[in-house]
């Protein structure tokens, strides 16, 4: 996910895989690598930021809190933004369970969805 949606928006400025990884200081080997899903994707904080901004992408806006989810996404990680919500991560063994086709209980499944109701 994370290395597609990058390669998507640098195909959209026109970017070439060499000047992008120019941009951003990163081996252009290394970086197809992580396009191409091969290693995985940066989770440096510093480094989005730079990614973002030679993407043209806002700090806090829409596209940059995708890539921070495709990021988390592509490293098997549980975003900050939910892991610092208490409410949202007692929600998550039932969500996880729901989704996974596992039989939550009763209980478990309406805590879902009046967290999912709140926001």
């Amino acid at each position: 996910m994370f290395g597609e949606y990058i390669k998507g928006k640098r195909l959209e400025l026109e970017l070439s895989l060499r000047e992008f990884s120019r941009r951003i200081v990163e081996d252009p080997s290394n970086w197809s690598k992580i396009e191409r899903g091969v290693l995985p994707p940066v989770r440096d904080r510093a480094k989005l930021t730079k990614i973002a901004a030679v993407l043209d992408i806002g700090q806090d806006s829409d596209e940059w809190k995708k890539l921070q989810d495709f990021a988390d996404i592509d490293t098997a990680t549980i975003p900050d933004y939910i892991m610092n919500d208490h409410a949202a991560l007692a929600a998550l063994p039932a969500f996880f369970r729901t989704i996974g086709s596992l039989r939550p209980s009763r209980e478990e499944i309406e805590e879902l969805l009046s967290k999912l109701k709140e926001g």
